[in-house]
């Protein structure tokens, strides 16, 4: 079993410079530009709930996280989505993800999950030997199945997302994943993600 992670691939270069020319359009203001005024505009802007402007910042995660937490996560429409395909892969070792509160699982618990994950591997492996397509016998696999998935959305889809997300009402599995992306957020585009301005 593998960890889950959260890795940004890309991100709007010198993007509160391009959120803040964006957002002093609105008010024709783009002459008080100056090398060090777009964190200020941009955490004004926010502050005051204008965060239409946000959009026009994009970044891009590489999510690494089982099944489940991805049936979670595409329910976000303003995002778009590219996500390893289990029609199409033929899995020879098939890796699962460790849910986040497996390290406090008894002894029975971790064994009964182990055997769950065995049994589905096992009978997974046996239906593509016996003539099932990938996209048949995926249907035996399990939640916890690792998979990779590429979600691209705008600052303000991202603010909304980590507002569902880091909730103590949502499910630890994701909760913990986009707090990892929530942080590298908070360290790339302060004037956005940081909690405290």
């Amino acid at each position: 079993m593998i960890r889950q992670s959260a890795t940004l691939l890309w991100i709007t270069p010198n993007v509160e410079k391009e959120i803040e020319r964006a957002g002093r359009t609105c008010y024709l203001s783009t002459a008080n530009i100056t090398d060090d005024s777009a964190k200020k505009f941009v955490n004004r802007i926010k502050t005051s709930g204008h965060h239409s402007v946000l959009e026009h910042g994009v970044a891009s995660f590489r999510f690494i996280t089982n099944r489940g937490v991805t049936h979670e996560l595409v329910r976000h429409r303003l995002a778009s989505y590219s996500q390893e395909s289990t029609r199409y892969i033929r899995y020879n070792d098939i890796e699962y993800i460790r849910p986040c509160w497996y390290a406090d699982a008894s002894k029975e618990q971790k064994k009964a999950f182990s055997a769950a994950l065995t049994w589905s591997e096992f009978h997974y492996n046996k239906l593509l030997k016996i003539g099932w397509t990938p996209e048949q016998a995926r249907e035996v696999l399990p939640n916890a199945l690792k998979t990779e998935i590429v979600m691209t959305a705008n600052l303000r889809e991202w603010l909304h997302v980590f507002d569902l997300r880091c909730s103590t009402k949502a499910h630890p599995q994701i909760r913990e994943l986009m707090w990892m992306a929530r942080r590298i957020m908070e360290y790339e585009v302060p004037s956005v993600f940081s909690r405290g301005m």
